[in-house]
């Protein structure tokens, strides 16, 4: 599919060894990015992403490790990815654990890296990345968090508790950003998918009766991130076939 072209632009998107955010950053090579491949343990997968990357029409790309949920790990990161790339353009925050667990079976320290993991990393990368974006003279700067469907409508379970909670607070963040970067000429979306093609467990029923697919995932990427696209902002997209998980 046409994308944007993000050629000059510098793109980062968190977790983008594996899954989601591997295909999420490819998209991004395929407008011409430099992109910026980050892990947290998975050195060797991120160095092939980078090599399909530059093969896909990435302008330069580079891996780049760090833990999200530590502040000074991710000032590194940011450091790191300026001195090679440039200043980041694209930030995408994908990066969120997730445990289908009931909740009193949780571990505390599950329970901490949910929360920690897609609450802290999102605040701490979009953090340490407004205020070069901020300062841009081409007044183009998008952030966009990865959310999930229906988790803004209270969506909640004893199942999976704080990923539905630490989600819905993602969201929260992603409609106070959008207004506090309202004159700077910067965007701040999210995208919110159900059930996705690398899902490791799969309902009896899907929307559509299939899941999503990484193109339906590119699809709303590639509208947030187009620089005519610079009036929406605080917005979510459910990449969810039309779920209603409220239905009886």
């Amino acid at each position: 599919m046409d994308g944007p072209d993000l050629s000059d632009h510098t793109v980062l998107v968190t977790g983008s060894a594996k899954g989601v955010g591997r295909e999420l950053l490819l998209s991004t090579a395929d407008c011409g990015a430099r992109t910026a491949v980050h892990y947290h343990t998975s050195a060797d997968a991120a160095r092939e992403v980078v090599d399909e990357a530059l093969e896909r029409g990435a302008e330069d790309a580079t891996t780049v490790q760090a833990d999200v949920t530590d502040p000074g790990s991710v000032d590194g990161l940011f450091s790191t990815v300026e001195a090679e790339l440039g200043t980041v353009d694209v930030l995408v925050n994908n990066v969120g654990d997730f445990a289908p667990t009931h909740w009193e079976d949780l571990e505390f320290e599950t329970w901490k890296r949910v929360f920690a993991t897609n609450v802290d990393g999102t605040y701490l990368c979009s953090k340490r990345a407004l205020p070069a974006m901020r300062e841009s003279e081409d007044d183009y700067g998008r952030i966009v968090n990865v959310g999930y469907a229906s988790s803004e409508k209270g969506l909640v379970s004893p199942r999976n508790f704080p990923y539905f909670a630490a989600k819905a607070s993602v969201l929260m963040f992603t409609r106070m950003l959008a207004a506090d970067t309202q004159d700077d000429g910067i965007t701040v979306n999210a995208i919110s998918p159900y059930v996705v093609e690398n899902s490791d467990v799969f309902p009896d029923e899907l929307p559509r009766d299939r899941p999503a697919t990484y193109e339906d995932l590119v699809q709303p990427l590639y509208f947030f991130l187009d620089p005519e696209t610079d009036y929406v902002s605080g917005e979510n997209v459910e990449v969810d076939g039309g779920w209603l998980p409220e239905s009886v």
